[in-house]
């Protein structure tokens, strides 16, 4: 072994800042917690090696230093710079190696690899950059103007110090974790690290919403029961996405503004209703739906239902289409907060299941190809299910629908109906 001093350089992992690429199915946050925990394994394989000088150059700021290690902060503009200048202060007479952090899997025996024959050490990534480089004394001739964060960084790189003489040992090439593919991938191979228990538990408690998200932005998920039976997929999204279609059309013309549409998705049945000059305005948890909604020019609330709403007892219409009578698991509290949203003498217009007999009220788990969500309180509901639970919740049914196999319900609340009338039904 010949590095007397083990660098490690390191982002402070702040969710939105690092592990950006993770972001494609996990959270800010998680990915920063990924970051953490992949930087933690580094460090400890690190102190692993029983070398005496270990510096970690860190770019933000820490609360705690790492035992054992000395903190300097980077400095620099672009990569090559901060590299650079991480050898140039690290520097205290004898051979140094640098490490990234993204390599959570590297080892003592690979940090302790013996190259007092040659020049410089380096150990390229699968991905076309390099996870460690090591130098007998600082030389910013290796560095400065080489191309970061590109698939040809390494080859760059070993180009560079092939260039100015350098005799390089290659170590073996080694998977940094920058996708998600990246992160399974070392789960599976390295299970006893940090980083992947990490993984494992998020694998298993994604925030519906997270999975939602992905879903409009045309990743497949899948809703399934308790016991991985699949109950539904969120290929309709594809209908959710488009323009209101005959059917909604059909619905959105018993309207009576204004309009609240819980669980607005994308927005196409609130841009509809502007459309119509029907003022609307949409409600959802998802922060991409709201963001698709007001990208159509539609208003749109990030806000769950059960919260206070604007305009609370004045809609003329409250709308739960495309299902949303499932939005909590409980169909009964929910209509009696549609009763109390809407105004005495207004409407209540319900998407319901076209199988009339369903009631079925278990929590369901969304899944997509790599992770799946903590329980979701849902309900699929018939019209039988829902016309009880309306009349508890103190709704009388006035029609009751279908079209193209999409089935509906409307209500209004008992003491403005007229109890006598019959329930009407149509079919298409």
């Amino acid at each position: 072994m010949t590095a007397g001093t083990l660098i490690v350089i390191a982002k402070e992992p702040v969710p939105g800042r690092v592990k950006t690429r993770l972001q494609t199915e996990f959270t800010p946050a998680e990915a920063a917690a990924l970051a953490r925990a992949s930087l933690a394994d580094t460090l400890a394989a690190v102190r692993a090696t029983g070398v005496r000088r270990k510096v970690l150059a860190l770019d933000g700021a820490s609360a705690t230093t790492p035992p054992g290690f000395t903190v300097v902060p980077q400095r620099g503009d672009g990569l090559d710079e901060r590299l650079a200048a991480a050898f140039e202060d690290a520097y205290a007479g004898t051979p140094m190696l640098l490490i990234g952090m993204d390599t959570p899997q590297v080892t003592p025996a690979l940090l302790r690899a013996d190259w007092t024959e040659y020049d410089a050490v380096l150990g390229l990534t699968e991905d076309g950059g390099y996870w460690c480089l090591g130098l007998h004394r600082p030389d910013s001739r290796a560095l400065l103007g080489v191309p970061m964060s590109t698939d040809h960084t390494g080859a760059d790189q070993l180009a560079r110090l092939q260039s100015l003489g350098y005799s390089v040992l290659l170590l073996p090439t080694l998977r940094d974790m920058d996708t998600p593919a990246d992160a399974a991938a070392l789960a599976m191979a390295y299970p006893e690290l940090r980083t992947s228990r990490l993984h494992r538990r998020l694998q298993h408690t994604a925030h519906p919403s997270l999975l939602f998200d992905k879903a409009l932005e045309g990743a497949p998920v899948v809703a399934t029961g308790s016991d991985g039976r699949t109950v539904a997929s969120l290929s309709a999204v594809d209908r959710w996405q488009a323009p209101a279609d005959a059917v909604d059309r059909l619905a959105l013309s018993r309207c009576e503004g204004p309009v609240l549409d819980i669980g607005c998705g994308p927005g196409r049945i609130v841009t509809a209703l502007a459309e119509r000059g029907v003022p609307a305005l949409g409600v959802d948890i998802s922060a991409q739906a709201v963001m698709l909604t007001n990208e159509r020019g539609a208003p749109a609330l990030r806000r769950p239902v059960q919260e206070p709403l604007p305009g609370e007892g004045r809609w003329g219409t409250v709308l739960l289409m495309d299902g949303n009578i499932g939005i909590g698991g409980a169909p009964e509290a929910l209509l009696r907060r549609c009763a109390e949203l809407v105004r005495p003498d207004g409407l209540v217009l319900v998407e319901v299941d076209p199988d009339d007999d369903l009631d079925d009220t278990a929590p369901i788990v969304l899944r997509s190809a790599s992770r799946r969500s903590h329980p979701l309180p849902w309900a699929r509901v018939g019209s039988r299910a829902v016309l009880r639970y309306a009349l508890a919740a103190d709704l009388l049914a006035t029609e009751d629908w279908r079209a193209d196999d999409r089935a509906f319900l409307t209500f209004r609340r008992c003491s403005t109906a007229v109890a006598s009338t019959p329930l009407r039904a149509a079919r298409r």
